[in-house]
């Protein structure tokens, strides 16, 4: 039982740190650059992919011995873009301002590389309650990253954030940061400090070990 559960927390934590969709494995970059002018947006557009993360990994979880290997991946696609048009609803209907503000990358949620990653890898290969709590963690990764991107960049770039006013930047705003060059720089920034908390360091050999394409080069498990 005590295995479990830690595997279960491994699950909901290693998409925050370890693996977060965004920061570490470079995923879902569209939105993350697009929508990020400011914090709220962030925030939407998280909690938004991971009502979707959710509600998929857990239907394709449950599905995964019964959907036909040949349709796996069109049988993915629909169930990811009828959670995508349920919660293009219920913000058109209960935020609409968020709604409006997200457009066209609400939609896009449906070809979002996070989601249709963690169903094919994960969510059709493990059980309910593990591929819940791996879309758990992975949104809340995903959300985080966004969210401090937005507020970066709405600080510096717009001088406000969630709607309060920020003294001496707002009267001279950095207008670079909620422009497209601002996304790219920021997230440059925030991965670089990633990277450097957590003392991440290019490997200094290359090995072929378990490539399957080892043999076919000539070089078989001496590549450095």
């Amino acid at each position: 039982m005590a295995e479990n559960k830690n595997s279960l927390v491994k699950e909901l934590t290693k998409g925050i740190i370890k693996e977060n969709p965004t920061l570490v494995m470079l995923l879902g970059m569209c939105p993350t650059l697009a929508v990020t002018t400011q914090a709220m947006n962030g925030i939407g557009m998280g909690l938004a992919t991971t009502f979707v993360l959710l509600g998929s990994n857990i239907v394709i979880s449950a599905l995964r011995k019964v959907i036909p290997d040949k349709v796996r991946i069109p049988a993915f696609i629909v169930i990811i873009a009828s959670f995508v048009t349920l919660i293009g609803f219920l913000l058109e209907g209960f935020v609409p301002a968020l709604y409006d503000s997200l457009g066209i990358y609400l939609t896009l949620i449906t070809v979002n590389c996070i989601i249709f990653g963690r169903a094919e890898m994960f969510a059709s290969k493990n059980g309910v309650i593990a591929s819940a709590f791996d879309a758990i963690g992975m949104g809340i990764g995903f959300t985080i990253a966004l969210f401090l991107m937005g507020s970066i960049r709405e600080i510096i770039g717009a001088g406000q954030w969630m709607g309060m006013t920020i003294p001496v930047l707002h009267d001279d705003p950095m207008l670079l940061f909620i422009m497209p060059a601002g996304g790219f720089f920021t997230l440059g920034m925030i991965i670089a400090a990633v990277n450097k908390l957590s003392k991440k360091k290019p490997p200094k050999e290359i090995s072929c070990e378990g490539c399957p394409n080892a043999e076919a080069c000539g070089k078989g498990g001496d590549c450095q």
